[in-house]
């Protein structure tokens, strides 16, 4: 039997909307669940720097250190991964566009969140980032 450490993975991802209030949504290749854009936080990585290299690998994204806004730590069983735990450091971005989806991104939707609910959402999407993205 795994223990909680076992089974956690932390990773950062973020709560991106656009000047509309749409939120930008990704899908990686192989998978159906759409989630926030980020990834795995590496040993001796802080979140933020995770943040960084995520958005650029997977979305071509850049931005200053203090355009995101930390919105906290949010657990939720993990979408890809059976019987694993995402704890997510989210942070919130605002952005006009991003470009074409890169590495493991095999789809990027911008979407207005009450639209999302009808989409297959990884469980931290539907648990946690639309109620936030909604209070936007």
């Amino acid at each position: 039997m795994m223990n909680d450490a076992s089974r956690t993975i932390r990773v950062a991802a973020a709560l991106i909307v656009d000047n509309e209030g749409c939120l930008l949504l990704v899908r990686k290749a192989g998978t159906r669940w759409f989630m926030q854009a980020g990834g795995k936080i590496e040993q001796g990585e802080d979140s933020l720097a995770t943040l960084r290299r995520e958005l650029y690998e997977e979305i071509g994204v850049t931005f200053e250190p203090g355009d995101p806004t930390y919105l906290g730590c949010f657990d939720a069983p993990a979408a890809n991964e059976t019987g694993q735990i995402v704890k997510a450091e989210l942070f919130h971005l605002i952005l006009t566009e991003a470009s074409m989806p890169a590495a493991e991104i095999e789809e990027a939707i911008w979407v207005r969140p009450d639209a999302a609910e009808g989409l297959p959402l990884a469980p931290l999407t539907r648990n946690h980032v639309l109620r936030l993205a909604r209070a936007m």
